[in-house]
């Protein structure tokens, strides 16, 4: 009762704004000398604004992908494709009525006319490529590196981590040292030396995009490093003491063990030659038959500036893959990069 009446003495010196103001502050869990919050409101509160801004948070992340999907069915003579595309599509629209407009309509034009080069034709591709030409390109510049590479990073990694050799640490420092070095920065030489290496020819123009990624990345080697140093060294003293040499050890012993690290590494250099648009656009020209697929949708976006749809139904091709395989080997990834700081 004596707490009731001070409570009750104390509102009456307040205005009523004040004890307004008063209720306000205890609603969201602070408290005043006229109301007393309450703890699990307060986290309550908490708890839905922290929701709302990772909401918020997604929303601006996933709607750009929502948005190149919805934009990839619509048909290009609604408002959102006016010559550039600036306008908020939340819903694929299609005018359904015209001769030949249906649904997929889009992804048709684009798998049959979108990048077909033929002679006397304004497409800017060259003669005989085509969307399944691009797509193949792809392949070749996301496969033979990744798969040779991955193996001549892992072996480097290997030979940094468990054999004792000297200078090694030095070594692997300067090569990690490499990694500030931003690659733009080393283009210009880079393209210098493969014009000297004739690989900037029409014909040879696939070297640049296949050749030097098989030589292995340096952060590939230091994340696998990193995995391989959780591995037992007892292994591979029991296999010096049975008569393998290091070969035998990294291929019977080392690769089997270390796949998961592999596997993620190879998928996260995987994305990163699917979508090098940079390097097809300064060391491959237009001419070439070997012009990539994020290249040719540049190619198609500038000769094809009012037909914006299948350029949008392209991006989808494009990133669709990745998407794909990071969806189904998102906990090895994960998992292997959880392992790369653990130690024996």
């Amino acid at each position: 009762m004596e707490n009731t009446n001070s409570v009750t003495q104390e509102q009456k010196e307040y205005s009523p704004v004040r004890y307004a103001w008063g209720s306000f502050l205890a609603f969201f869990g602070i408290s005043s000398k006229t109301h007393n919050a309450s703890k699990k409101r307060a986290k309550l509160v908490g708890d839905i604004v922290t929701y709302i801004v990772l909401i918020f948070g997604a929303f601006l992340m996933a709607y750009p992908f929502w948005w190149m999907l919805a934009a990839s069915f619509a048909d290009s003579s609604t408002p959102a494709f006016s010559g550039q595309i600036n306008a908020i599509v939340w819903w694929p629209i299609r005018s359904l009525p015209q001769e030949g407009q249906h649904f997929f309509y889009n992804y048709e034009w684009l798998f049959d006319r979108g990048m077909v080069g033929a002679a006397g034709a304004s497409t800017g591709f060259p003669v005989g490529y085509t969307y399944w030409r691009a797509v193949l390109n792809n392949l070749i510049y996301s496969i033979v590196p990744v798969v040779v590479g991955v193996v001549t990073s892992a072996s480097a990694a290997f030979a940094f981590s468990k054999i004792n050799w000297k200078g090694r640490d030095v070594v692997f420092m300067f090569l990690l040292a490499a990694i500030m070095v931003p690659g733009p920065s080393i283009m210009t030489t880079q393209y210098a030396m493969y014009n000297s290496f004739n690989w900037l020819s029409n014909d040879n123009a696939w070297m640049t995009l296949t050749i030097p990624g098989m030589f292995g990345a340096i952060m590939t080697a230091f994340f696998i490093r990193q995995f391989l140093y959780g591995l037992p060294t007892s292994i591979i003293e029991a296999a010096k003491i049975d008569g393998a040499g290091y070969f035998r050890i990294f291929v019977s012993f080392i690769l089997p063990l270390a796949m998961p690290a592999i596997v993620a590494q190879g998928l996260l250099s995987f994305m990163g030659c699917w979508n090098n648009y940079m390097g097809s656009l300064i060391f491959i020209r237009t001419s070439s038959l070997w012009i990539n697929l994020p290249h040719a949708m540049a190619i198609m976006n500038t000769n094809n500036p009012q037909n914006q749809g299948p350029v949008m139904a392209a991006a989808v091709m494009c990133v669709l893959p990745v998407i794909i395989l990071f969806a189904i080997f998102q906990k090895m990834i994960i998992g292997s990069l959880m392992l790369t700081g653990s130690k024996e």
